[in-house]
């Protein structure tokens, strides 16, 4: 690979148990060969498919294949977690298998966790007998944050510790480092636990909100056929997502609310979601290649927990200052053929799911970043601008999309093997400098720009409508409606 000596970051002194080996398991594989000092002979992949196996038997690293349900969790992986000694690590990686109950295992077993999305058991996402509020992303995250007030420290287990949710949440941070520096702010840079420090440097900065500005440009050699669904990344992954409810941390800045907008009534209450799917439902955004763009209003972990963390409220506890947050993607031009075709035929999944891999994909960008908006200077874009050229040359088995979720895992995994006893944490509380220095070598360029574009731009004018001209980065101008 490009580099000829990479860094060994930790020793991994249990066994290590990997759950799922779809495209994001097959990228982290040769990430967790090349950082940490571990026992092959002790570490088990699991999975329901056996396609990639012999990426396994190569390495004479033990394969099951078997699907990790509410019912076998306890009996399959206590053996598996616990043979031989020392402290194991569990990565997973998977769809359809429940976050909270796998980590709150590993945790009573002395055992390290790391995720990368809170992932419920199967049935959740698609049960039409459930209200829309239950199934939110902030209903998932409320089951995570009860766990954790239950059960404060202990072994250390990351939630959401990917791309985004993960990554994006450490660059929000060197965004706003960054911006602050430039807009000549008096300030001591907080401590990365310290959410009221962290906050207050937000409302400082004047910062109104945050979104999470993702361009995929990546292309295939060939046509996408009908009836399939392609993607850069697990399709299941994106379709469930994609059908859950649009959803939104809520700013305090925020003087309209849509229609078919909903409060939450229990938690933290930083969010609101709509009564349409995310994957349906657009967004006015930047990014620095394509300039104003579409995105999609994806349901995402880290958009509510960037506005909760970053979260002000006076002695009596009412919010003061919280920013608007949320996912605003435009994935590759094939996956939005796919949606198209998907939402055309009645919300029904295509029978076919394929992941583009890094051989059938002929260049492209992943501009991956958050765009900080609202204040003295506009608006920021700080994130990674990886291609597929490069994300070739620095790892296998991962196009660009893949290596930037497969790199945040590898921090997360450095971070907790550094702080065994942090119990259950967010990326929004980890040490962003640390997480960045362990990830930035596989990003390609990492980098910051300023822009003068607002959501009111860029509109032809032929035809009415209901904007906010007094602030332009009111979300009534960002929703396309």
């Amino acid at each position: 690979m490009a580099k000829e000596k990479w860094p060994v970051h930790g020793e991994i002194t249990g066994p290590v148990v990997m759950i799922g080996f779809g495209s994001i398991g097959r990228g982290t594989l040769p990430l967790i060969e090349r950082h940490f000092k571990f026992d092959k002979s002790r570490m088990t992949v699991i999975d329901p498919r056996d396609d990639d196996r012999k990426l396994l038997d190569e390495r004479g690293i033990a394969f099951l294949q078997e699907s990790v349900t509410k019912k076998n969790y306890k009996k399959l992986l206590t053996p598996l977690l616990t043979a031989g000694g020392g402290q194991g690590f569990c990565v997973n990686l998977s769809v359809d298998t429940g976050s909270v109950d796998l980590m709150r295992l590993c945790r009573k077993l002395g055992v390290l966790y790391v995720d990368t999305v809170i992932e419920p058991w199967l049935g959740f996402y698609f049960d039409a007998t459930a209200d829309n509020a239950s199934r939110t992303n902030y209903a998932l995250r409320e089951a995570l944050l009860e766990e954790k007030r239950k059960n404060p420290g202990g072994a250390t287990a990351i939630s959401t510790c990917g791309a985004n949710p993960g990554m994006v949440s450490w660059f929000v941070k060197q965004a706003l480092v960054n911006l602050a520096n430039d807009l000549g702010l008096e300030f001591a840079e907080p401590a990365e636990g310290d959410r009221e420090g962290w906050a207050r440097l937000m409302k400082q900065a004047g910062v109104k909100g945050i979104h999470i500005a993702e361009r995929d440009t990546q292309r295939t050699k060939n046509p996408k056929p009908m009836n399939v669904f392609w993607n850069t990344w697990s399709v299941e992954g994106f379709i469930s997502e994609g059908l859950q409810p649009a959803e939104l941390g809520w700013g305090t800045h925020e003087k309209w609310m849509p229609k078919n907008a909903r409060k939450q009534k229990k938690g933290s209450k930083a969010a609101i979601f709509l009564e349409q799917p995310g994957a349906n439902t657009r967004v006015r955004t930047w990014c620095p290649t394509p300039g104003p763009q579409y995105g999609f209003l994806v349901t995402h972990n880290e958009a509510i927990s960037i506005a909760d963390f970053f979260t002000l409220r006076d002695k009596k506890g009412k919010v003061s200052y919280r920013p608007t947050c949320h996912y605003a993607y435009h994935p590759c031009n094939d996956a939005i053929l796919s949606l198209h075709e998907m939402f055309g035929s009645g919300g029904n999944a295509q029978p076919v799911h394929h992941v583009l891999d890094e051989d059938e994909l002929v260049d492209g960008v992943d501009e991956l970043g958050v765009l900080l908006y609202g204040h003295a200077k506009n608006a920021y874009w700080y994130g990674s601008q990886l291609s597929l050229a490069e994300a070739r040359k620095l790892a296998p088995y991962q196009n660009a999309t893949g290596l930037q979720v497969t790199s945040a895992v590898l921090a997360g995994m450095v971070w907790a093997l550094e702080n065994p006893q942090a119990g259950i944490v967010e990326a929004d509380e980890m040490d962003y400098r640390r997480c960045l220095e362990v990830q930035t070598p596989y990003l390609g360029p990492v980098r910051g720009y300023y822009t003068d574009w607002t959501p009111l731009e860029g509109r032809p004018g032929l035809f009415p409508e209901d904007l906010d001209t007094k602030d332009a980065w009111q979300f009534r101008n960002i929703l396309v409606r």
